[in-house]
């Protein structure tokens, strides 16, 4: 158990312990520099709107705020369950290594080694995580299984070429040639080894905040609640082309949350074997003004903070004039020149509109 509590004064500590999540669009590396753009503005309520890793959520906390982290994907909510919501519980070693232990008593069916066979992972590989979600799916709603499934995503994460689920792409690991990218040591690393790894890496995030959060998996213009703060990092539209399918990128992991579903919701016809379901209107050019515009409106007294790309649409002159018009107050400010990973973009500015 770990009762840490959260410390204003020394944030900067606390958030250096949020794991590595290796997810596209994350903040985690910007977070200190967003913490100190917020950290004298008076707020005691603040909603993650699109919370992803549960970074920004998690340093949020870490600020001694009241946090909610809302997001789609219930494997997001589930991460931010098991790192934000959660004060106190940690995920033993000897817990992580019991996903991968068959039991006598329950039927574990090879569902994931029939349906992703030379998809993601190698056919032993595909066997075990059939055990581990079969395992996962018997715990208990809560923290532990949050935490269990934290491990998991990052296990499998790890493994992947570009840590995404969003091709057909074994034959990268698998083929015996020089390569100029990945980690091929870290993808051929056995679940036992990683899971307990990232057990470990989460309870040592774990502490307790000055005032209770919680995690949410819902339509983010339906998320409940008012709040003093909305912070906003809306899917990265560039000017050519839609913006990310977080949807489509971490299928895998959804699937993970809802084994005995699962099997209904693939779509067969693709050739990774994605889940059924429409596109998320958040990544389309010409709704996403329409739509932070109707976000916006929806909490009519939050200090409403917006993490955006100099190059995105809309482009910054159109969210200022938004904002402004909306509440009337402005400040920009500017990271720089910032990289994200899997981006060949080398001059995108990494901006912050904080409007109230």
């Amino acid at each position: 158990m770990s009762s840490r509590p959260a410390d204003p004064a020394g944030w900067q500590s606390q958030v250096a312990l949020f794991p590595a999540t290796r997810y596209q669009g994350s903040k985690r590396k910007l977070l200190p520099w967003i913490l100190d753009c917020l950290a004298d503005l008076p707020f005691s309520t603040a909603l993650d709107a699109f919370s992803g890793t549960g970074a920004v959520a998690y340093g949020l906390k870490a600020l001694g705020k009241a946090v909610t982290a809302c997001d789609q994907l219930e494997s997001n909510r589930r991460v931010a369950e098991a790192l934000v919501a959660n004060d106190d519980q940690v995920l033993a070693p000897e817990g992580a290594e019991e996903l991968l232990r068959p039991r006598a008593d329950r039927d574990y069916g090879s569902f994931i080694a029939d349906t992703f066979e030379g998809i993601y992972y190698p056919a032993d590989e595909n066997g075990q995580l059939d055990v581990i979600a079969g395992n996962l799916a018997a715990m208990p709603p809560g923290p532990q299984r949050a935490l269990a499934s934290f491990a998991l995503f990052q296990a499998c994460l790890v493994k992947r070429p570009f840590n995404l689920f969003h091709r057909r792409n074994l034959s990268l690991r698998t083929a015996d040639v020089e390569r100029s990218f990945g980690n091929k040591t870290t993808w051929e690393r056995p679940f036992a080894e990683l899971l307990p790894r990232f057990a470990a890496e989460a309870a040592a995030a774990v502490f307790a905040g000055q005032r209770r959060c919680r995690a949410l998996a819902c339509d983010i213009l339906q998320a409940p609640g008012s709040y003093d703060l909305v912070y906003l990092d809306p899917p990265y539209v560039p000017a050519r082309g839609e913006g990310p399918d977080y949807r489509a990128y971490y299928h895998f992991l959804e699937g993970l949350c809802d084994l005995a579903g699962w099997p209904a919701r693939v779509d067969l016809s693709t050739r990774n074997r994605r889940l059924r379901g429409v596109r998320s209107p958040w990544g389309d050019a010409r709704r996403i003004r329409e739509l932070l515009v109707t976000l916006y409106r929806r909490h009519p007294h939050a200090k409403l903070v917006l993490s955006y790309r100099s190059d995105g649409v809309p482009d910054p002159d159109e969210l200022a004039a938004d904002l402004r018009a909306i509440r009337g107050e402005l400040t920009v400010h500017d990271a720089g020149t910032y990289r994200y990973a899997l981006s060949t973009n080398r001059r995108s500015r990494e901006l912050l509109f904080v409007a109230y």
